[in-house]
């Protein structure tokens, strides 16, 4: 499975944004499924409510229920027991910061046993590491 941060969700669904047809591309030859958290989804739909793109929103919802369907898309599902865990790591990133959709797929990075990631935020996902030395492999550098 592959994880999947906020900003791709984001530039998938903003026509606007400078990461839409990376987004889009990616997706088009994708043939594994992907998986996210509770907080990657709740910035991603934040973000394209804040822009006043609520009909986006409800489309991202839409589409990620279809996924679901087809078994192409799954919800990892943080577990009281994920808090100190979640806390040691944004203590650990708290000069970036951290916040928690971050710190959630980090964690789940670790559950999987890989850092495949698709993000746009290149910065802070070429910093962190999971299991504390791990890199995350960013696969939509390989479509930029």
């Amino acid at each position: 499975m592959i994880i999947v941060d906020s900003g791709f969700w984001f530039g998938l669904f903003d026509r606007k944004d400078a990461h839409h047809l990376v987004c889009k591309k990616f997706l088009m030859q994708c043939n594994e499924p992907m998986i996210t958290t509770f907080p990657v989804l709740t910035k991603a739909l934040h973000l394209l409510m804040r822009r006043e793109q609520v009909q986006l929103a409800f489309d991202l919802f839409a589409f990620l229920q279809v996924l679901h369907k087809q078994n192409k898309f799954f919800i990892f599902s943080l577990q009281d027991t994920h808090l100190p865990k979640l806390h040691a790591l944004m203590l650990q990133y708290a000069d970036l910061p951290m916040d928690l959709a971050d710190a959630s797929l980090v964690l789940l990075a670790e559950e999987l046993g890989h850092g495949r990631i698709l993000s746009t935020d290149k910065r802070d996902f070429c910093t962190y590491r999971w299991k504390n030395h791990q890199p995350f492999s960013n696969l939509l550098e390989a479509v930029l």
